[in-house]
Protein backbone atom coordinates (compact mmCIF):
# COMPACT_ATOMS: atom_id res chain seq x y z
CA UNK A 1 0.00 0.00 0.00
CA UNK A 2 1.52 3.62 -0.74
CA UNK A 3 1.76 6.60 0.98
CA UNK A 4 -1.41 8.89 0.30
CA UNK A 5 -1.23 12.29 -0.76
CA UNK A 6 -3.40 14.72 1.33
CA UNK A 7 -6.03 13.22 2.34
CA UNK A 8 -9.75 15.06 2.94
CA UNK A 9 -11.71 14.30 5.91
CA UNK A 10 -13.93 12.62 3.99
CA UNK A 11 -11.45 10.22 2.48
CA UNK A 12 -9.53 9.49 5.76
CA UNK A 13 -13.07 8.38 7.53
CA UNK A 14 -13.61 6.10 4.36
CA UNK A 15 -10.01 4.35 5.02
CA UNK A 16 -11.02 4.34 8.44
CA UNK A 17 -14.26 2.49 7.33
CA UNK A 18 -12.40 -0.09 5.58
CA UNK A 19 -11.05 -0.91 9.36
CA UNK A 20 -14.06 -1.19 10.84
CA UNK A 21 -15.50 -3.27 8.28
CA UNK A 22 -12.54 -6.04 8.05
CA UNK A 23 -12.41 -5.58 12.11
CA UNK A 24 -16.76 -6.36 12.24
CA UNK A 25 -16.00 -9.27 9.55
CA UNK A 26 -13.10 -10.97 11.78
CA UNK A 27 -15.25 -10.84 15.12
CA UNK A 28 -18.67 -12.01 13.24
CA UNK A 29 -16.70 -15.06 12.40
CA UNK A 30 -15.07 -15.86 15.50
CA UNK A 31 -18.46 -15.22 17.18
CA UNK A 32 -19.55 -17.89 14.40
CA UNK A 33 -17.89 -20.41 15.29
CA UNK A 34 -18.13 -20.14 18.99
CA UNK A 35 -21.78 -20.25 18.53
CA UNK A 36 -21.61 -23.34 15.90
CA UNK A 37 -19.63 -25.13 18.22
CA UNK A 38 -22.34 -24.47 21.37
CA UNK A 39 -24.74 -25.91 18.90
CA UNK A 40 -26.68 -22.46 18.45
CA UNK A 41 -26.04 -23.04 14.83
CA UNK A 42 -26.44 -25.85 12.45
CA UNK A 43 -25.45 -27.43 8.65
CA UNK A 44 -22.80 -26.41 6.96
CA UNK A 45 -20.68 -23.68 7.73
CA UNK A 46 -18.09 -21.97 6.10
CA UNK A 47 -15.86 -18.79 6.97
CA UNK A 48 -14.23 -15.72 5.31
CA UNK A 49 -11.57 -15.64 7.89
CA UNK A 50 -8.42 -14.04 6.64
CA UNK A 51 -10.47 -12.90 3.81
CA UNK A 52 -11.51 -9.59 4.79
CA UNK A 53 -9.38 -7.54 2.83
CA UNK A 54 -10.15 -8.87 -0.27
CA UNK A 55 -14.43 -8.49 0.31
CA UNK A 56 -13.97 -5.14 1.39
CA UNK A 57 -11.97 -4.17 -1.03
CA UNK A 58 -14.28 -5.42 -3.55
CA UNK A 59 -17.91 -3.92 -1.98
CA UNK A 60 -15.74 -0.51 -1.70
CA UNK A 61 -15.65 -0.31 -5.30
CA UNK A 62 -18.96 -1.35 -5.91
CA UNK A 63 -22.42 0.83 -6.94
CA UNK A 64 -25.42 0.18 -5.62
CA UNK A 65 -26.78 -0.78 -9.38
CA UNK A 66 -24.32 -3.36 -9.32
CA UNK A 67 -24.82 -7.22 -8.39
CA UNK A 68 -22.95 -9.61 -6.73
CA UNK A 69 -23.58 -14.18 -6.81
CA UNK A 70 -21.40 -15.54 -4.27
CA UNK A 71 -20.42 -19.13 -3.30
CA UNK A 72 -21.26 -20.64 0.06
CA UNK A 73 -18.51 -18.92 2.26
CA UNK A 74 -20.56 -15.38 2.02
CA UNK A 75 -20.81 -14.02 5.38
CA UNK A 76 -18.21 -11.06 4.86
CA UNK A 77 -19.89 -10.76 1.75
CA UNK A 78 -23.21 -9.72 2.38
CA UNK A 79 -22.02 -7.80 5.97
CA UNK A 80 -19.82 -5.66 3.68
CA UNK A 81 -22.98 -4.93 1.23
CA UNK A 82 -24.90 -3.64 4.35
CA UNK A 83 -26.48 -6.04 5.81
CA UNK A 84 -26.71 -5.59 9.53
CA UNK A 85 -25.03 -8.48 12.22
CA UNK A 86 -27.83 -8.53 14.12
CA UNK A 87 -30.38 -9.86 11.12
CA UNK A 88 -27.48 -11.99 9.42
CA UNK A 89 -26.48 -13.89 13.04
CA UNK A 90 -30.05 -14.26 12.96
CA UNK A 91 -30.49 -16.13 9.73
CA UNK A 92 -26.98 -18.71 10.86
CA UNK A 93 -29.40 -19.12 14.09
CA UNK A 94 -32.42 -20.41 11.78
CA UNK A 95 -34.84 -17.67 13.39
CA UNK A 96 -37.33 -15.71 11.54
CA UNK A 97 -35.40 -12.33 11.96
CA UNK A 98 -32.75 -13.51 9.34
CA UNK A 99 -32.48 -12.03 6.37
CA UNK A 100 -33.55 -15.00 4.90
CA UNK A 101 -36.19 -15.38 6.98
CA UNK A 102 -34.31 -18.39 8.70
CA UNK A 103 -35.08 -20.74 5.69
CA UNK A 104 -30.87 -20.55 3.96
CA UNK A 105 -29.10 -20.35 6.78
CA UNK A 106 -25.03 -19.58 6.08
CA UNK A 107 -25.28 -20.98 2.30
CA UNK A 108 -28.19 -19.31 1.09
CA UNK A 109 -28.26 -15.56 1.91
CA UNK A 110 -29.86 -13.39 0.40
CA UNK A 111 -31.23 -9.47 -0.14
CA UNK A 112 -32.39 -8.38 -3.11
CA UNK A 113 -32.83 -4.94 -2.19
CA UNK A 114 -29.12 -4.60 -2.15
CA UNK A 115 -28.27 -6.55 -5.21
CA UNK A 116 -27.07 -9.78 -2.84
CA UNK A 117 -28.26 -12.37 -5.28
CA UNK A 118 -27.16 -15.03 -2.85
CA UNK A 119 -24.70 -17.88 -1.62
CA UNK A 120 -25.34 -20.86 -3.47
CA UNK A 121 -23.93 -24.17 -2.32
CA UNK A 122 -23.38 -26.15 -5.77
CA UNK A 123 -19.78 -25.50 -6.18
CA UNK A 124 -19.90 -22.99 -9.06
CA UNK A 125 -23.39 -22.96 -9.36
CA UNK A 126 -23.45 -19.08 -9.08
CA UNK A 127 -21.66 -18.47 -12.15
CA UNK A 128 -24.04 -18.87 -15.19
CA UNK A 129 -26.69 -17.31 -13.00
CA UNK A 130 -24.18 -14.35 -13.00
CA UNK A 131 -23.81 -14.03 -16.58
CA UNK A 132 -27.36 -14.52 -16.70
CA UNK A 133 -27.89 -11.40 -14.76
CA UNK A 134 -25.09 -9.35 -16.76
CA UNK A 135 -27.12 -10.32 -20.65
CA UNK A 136 -29.85 -8.88 -18.74
CA UNK A 137 -28.07 -5.42 -17.55
CA UNK A 138 -26.64 -5.18 -21.32
CA UNK A 139 -30.17 -6.40 -23.10
CA UNK A 140 -32.43 -4.33 -20.79
CA UNK A 141 -29.75 -1.21 -21.64
CA UNK A 142 -29.61 -0.56 -17.89
CA UNK A 143 -26.30 0.17 -15.87
CA UNK A 144 -24.01 -1.41 -13.71
CA UNK A 145 -21.99 -4.90 -13.64
CA UNK A 146 -22.22 -8.16 -12.39
CA UNK A 147 -20.11 -10.34 -10.12
CA UNK A 148 -19.58 -13.34 -10.23
CA UNK A 149 -17.71 -14.30 -7.16
CA UNK A 150 -16.05 -17.65 -6.81
CA UNK A 151 -13.31 -20.20 -5.14
CA UNK A 152 -10.36 -21.01 -6.84
CA UNK A 153 -11.48 -25.05 -7.08
CA UNK A 154 -14.63 -23.25 -9.18
CA UNK A 155 -12.62 -22.72 -11.96
CA UNK A 156 -11.97 -25.94 -12.98
CA UNK A 157 -15.72 -26.90 -13.74
CA UNK A 158 -17.21 -26.81 -17.15
CA UNK A 159 -19.88 -23.89 -16.03
CA UNK A 160 -17.03 -21.61 -15.53
CA UNK A 161 -15.58 -22.55 -19.23
CA UNK A 162 -18.64 -22.12 -21.01
CA UNK A 163 -19.67 -18.75 -19.00
CA UNK A 164 -16.52 -17.26 -19.86
CA UNK A 165 -17.74 -18.27 -23.41
CA UNK A 166 -20.76 -16.78 -23.52
CA UNK A 167 -19.76 -13.57 -21.28
CA UNK A 168 -17.29 -12.68 -24.05
CA UNK A 169 -19.30 -13.87 -27.20
CA UNK A 170 -22.25 -11.60 -25.57
CA UNK A 171 -20.42 -8.81 -23.97
CA UNK A 172 -21.70 -9.26 -20.92
CA UNK A 173 -20.68 -6.66 -18.08
CA UNK A 174 -19.38 -9.76 -15.83
CA UNK A 175 -16.18 -9.98 -12.96
CA UNK A 176 -15.40 -13.51 -12.64
CA UNK A 177 -14.14 -12.73 -8.99
CA UNK A 178 -11.76 -15.41 -7.59
CA UNK A 179 -11.47 -15.53 -4.00
CA UNK A 180 -8.74 -17.59 -4.10
CA UNK A 181 -7.54 -18.80 -1.21
CA UNK A 182 -5.24 -21.99 -2.04
CA UNK A 183 -7.30 -24.68 -1.20
CA UNK A 184 -10.29 -26.27 -2.79
CA UNK A 185 -11.60 -27.81 0.51
CA UNK A 186 -8.39 -29.85 1.16
CA UNK A 187 -6.69 -29.66 -2.39
CA UNK A 188 -4.10 -26.97 -3.78
CA UNK A 189 -3.97 -25.67 -6.48
CA UNK A 190 -1.23 -27.14 -8.08
CA UNK A 191 -2.93 -30.32 -7.32
CA UNK A 192 -5.80 -29.89 -8.72
CA UNK A 193 -5.46 -26.87 -11.90
CA UNK A 194 -2.78 -27.82 -14.90
CA UNK A 195 -2.49 -23.97 -14.93
CA UNK A 196 -2.00 -22.17 -11.39
CA UNK A 197 -2.32 -18.90 -12.28
CA UNK A 198 -6.48 -18.47 -12.40
CA UNK A 199 -6.11 -14.94 -13.96
CA UNK A 200 -4.95 -16.98 -17.07
CA UNK A 201 -7.73 -18.94 -17.79
CA UNK A 202 -9.80 -17.11 -19.92
CA UNK A 203 -7.17 -16.28 -22.51
CA UNK A 204 -8.62 -18.74 -24.82
CA UNK A 205 -11.72 -16.83 -24.63
CA UNK A 206 -10.27 -13.76 -24.98
CA UNK A 207 -10.97 -12.40 -21.55
CA UNK A 208 -8.66 -10.15 -19.79
CA UNK A 209 -7.34 -11.04 -16.96
CA UNK A 210 -5.46 -9.73 -13.74
CA UNK A 211 -4.46 -10.93 -10.24
CA UNK A 212 -4.12 -9.28 -7.35
CA UNK A 213 -3.15 -9.23 -3.46
CA UNK A 214 -5.95 -10.11 -1.41
CA UNK A 215 -4.87 -8.88 1.60
CA UNK A 216 -4.53 -5.24 0.68
CA UNK A 217 -7.82 -3.59 1.11
CA UNK A 218 -7.15 -1.00 -1.59
CA UNK A 219 -4.97 -2.48 -4.25
CA UNK A 220 -8.58 -4.89 -4.11
CA UNK A 221 -10.41 -1.91 -4.47
CA UNK A 222 -8.28 -0.10 -7.22
CA UNK A 223 -7.98 -3.11 -9.12
CA UNK A 224 -11.84 -4.16 -9.03
CA UNK A 225 -12.70 -0.40 -9.92
CA UNK A 226 -10.42 -0.41 -12.89
CA UNK A 227 -12.07 -3.57 -14.40
CA UNK A 228 -15.53 -2.38 -13.27
CA UNK A 229 -14.85 0.20 -15.48
CA UNK A 230 -14.21 -1.47 -18.35
CA UNK A 231 -16.87 -4.19 -18.21
CA UNK A 232 -19.23 -1.25 -18.17
CA UNK A 233 -18.20 1.08 -20.38
CA UNK A 234 -16.62 -1.57 -23.01
CA UNK A 235 -19.33 -4.28 -22.40
CA UNK A 236 -16.44 -6.91 -21.60
CA UNK A 237 -16.04 -9.40 -19.05
CA UNK A 238 -13.21 -9.46 -16.91
CA UNK A 239 -11.53 -11.69 -14.13
CA UNK A 240 -10.03 -10.80 -11.03
CA UNK A 241 -7.55 -13.65 -9.43
CA UNK A 242 -7.19 -12.54 -5.44
CA UNK A 243 -5.14 -14.20 -3.88
CA UNK A 244 -5.21 -14.79 0.29
CA UNK A 245 -4.95 -17.02 2.94
CA UNK A 246 -7.11 -19.19 4.59
CA UNK A 247 -7.11 -18.97 8.21
CA UNK A 248 -9.20 -22.01 8.81
CA UNK A 249 -10.21 -25.45 7.83
CA UNK A 250 -12.60 -25.83 4.83
CA UNK A 251 -15.34 -25.04 6.85
CA UNK A 252 -16.54 -25.19 10.73
CA UNK A 253 -15.93 -28.87 10.85
CA UNK A 254 -12.75 -29.52 8.87
CA UNK A 255 -9.75 -30.28 11.23
CA UNK A 256 -7.53 -28.69 8.91
CA UNK A 257 -5.13 -31.78 9.18
CA UNK A 258 -3.65 -31.76 5.62
CA UNK A 259 -2.26 -28.51 6.05
CA UNK A 260 1.36 -28.03 7.94
CA UNK A 261 1.16 -26.12 11.42
CA UNK A 262 3.94 -24.20 10.30
CA UNK A 263 2.22 -23.28 7.18
CA UNK A 264 -0.78 -21.93 9.14
CA UNK A 265 1.22 -20.21 11.15
CA UNK A 266 3.44 -18.27 9.11
CA UNK A 267 0.54 -17.76 6.81
CA UNK A 268 -1.35 -15.98 9.65
CA UNK A 269 1.44 -14.03 11.04
CA UNK A 270 2.55 -13.13 7.36
CA UNK A 271 -0.77 -12.61 5.52
CA UNK A 272 -3.24 -10.69 7.90
CA UNK A 273 -5.19 -8.14 6.49
CA UNK A 274 -6.19 -6.76 9.35
CA UNK A 275 -2.44 -6.49 11.16
CA UNK A 276 -1.12 -5.16 7.64
CA UNK A 277 -3.82 -2.26 7.33
CA UNK A 278 -3.76 -1.56 10.83
CA UNK A 279 -0.06 -1.05 11.09
CA UNK A 280 -0.41 1.03 7.44
CA UNK A 281 -3.12 3.54 8.94
CA UNK A 282 -0.74 4.28 12.24
CA UNK A 283 2.43 4.57 9.80
CA UNK A 284 0.23 7.36 8.10
CA UNK A 285 -1.11 9.15 10.59
CA UNK A 286 -4.67 8.02 10.18
CA UNK A 287 -5.30 6.12 13.57
CA UNK A 288 -3.48 5.79 16.46
CA UNK A 289 -3.85 2.84 19.62
CA UNK A 290 -6.45 4.41 20.95
CA UNK A 291 -8.67 4.50 17.83
CA UNK A 292 -7.64 0.98 17.76
CA UNK A 293 -8.54 0.12 20.82
CA UNK A 294 -12.34 2.33 20.84
CA UNK A 295 -12.58 0.27 17.44
CA UNK A 296 -12.18 -3.54 18.98
CA UNK A 297 -14.64 -2.09 21.96
CA UNK A 298 -17.21 -0.56 19.62
CA UNK A 299 -17.27 -4.17 17.43
CA UNK A 300 -17.57 -6.55 20.59
CA UNK A 301 -20.72 -4.36 21.63
CA UNK A 302 -22.09 -5.08 18.27
CA UNK A 303 -21.19 -8.51 17.95
CA UNK A 304 -23.07 -9.43 21.66
CA UNK A 305 -26.24 -7.63 20.64
CA UNK A 306 -26.12 -9.69 17.21
CA UNK A 307 -25.77 -12.89 19.59
CA UNK A 308 -28.93 -11.41 21.74
CA UNK A 309 -31.00 -10.14 18.17
CA UNK A 310 -30.62 -13.85 17.27
CA UNK A 311 -31.25 -15.57 20.42
CA UNK A 312 -34.42 -13.80 20.84
CA UNK A 313 -35.69 -14.40 17.53
CA UNK A 314 -38.58 -17.23 16.32
CA UNK A 315 -38.37 -20.02 14.57
CA UNK A 316 -40.00 -20.14 11.54
CA UNK A 317 -43.77 -21.47 11.73
CA UNK A 318 -44.37 -24.85 10.07
CA UNK A 319 -47.65 -23.26 8.50
CA UNK A 320 -45.12 -21.27 7.24
CA UNK A 321 -42.81 -23.60 5.22
CA UNK A 322 -44.22 -22.95 1.75
CA UNK A 323 -43.17 -19.36 2.43
CA UNK A 324 -40.81 -17.32 -0.29
CA UNK A 325 -41.25 -20.35 -2.56
CA UNK A 326 -41.44 -18.03 -5.31
CA UNK A 327 -40.00 -14.48 -5.74
CA UNK A 328 -42.76 -12.65 -6.94
CA UNK A 329 -46.63 -14.02 -7.60
CA UNK A 330 -47.44 -17.18 -9.28
CA UNK A 331 -51.15 -16.90 -11.53
CA UNK A 332 -53.14 -20.20 -11.95
CA UNK A 333 -50.59 -22.50 -9.30
CA UNK A 334 -51.74 -25.50 -7.20
CA UNK A 335 -52.56 -24.40 -3.79
CA UNK A 336 -50.46 -26.88 -1.12
CA UNK A 337 -50.78 -29.20 1.47
CA UNK A 338 -51.57 -28.14 4.04
CA UNK A 339 -48.49 -28.41 6.39
CA UNK A 340 -48.16 -30.74 9.30
CA UNK A 341 -45.72 -32.31 11.62
CA UNK A 342 -44.16 -35.87 10.50
CA UNK A 343 -44.87 -37.25 13.55
CA UNK A 344 -48.43 -36.17 14.33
Amino acid sequence: MDKPTTLTKEATAELRHYYYQMLLMRRFEERTHEMYVKAKIGGYCHLNLGEEATIVGLMAALKPEDYIFTNYREHGYILARGVAPGPLMAELFGRETGVSGGRGGSMHLFDVAKGFMGGYAIVGGQIPLAVGAAYALRYQGKPGVVVAQMGDASTNIGAFYESLNLAKLWRCPVIFFIANNGYGMGSTIEDSSSEPDLWKKGASFRVHGEQVDGTDVLAVRDAVRRLRERAETEGEPVILDVVSFRFRGHSVIDADRYRDADEVRKGRETQDPLRHYSAWLQAHELADEAWLKAMVEQVEQEMQAAVDFANAGPHPKIEDIYTYMYASPVPNIPAPETARRLLD
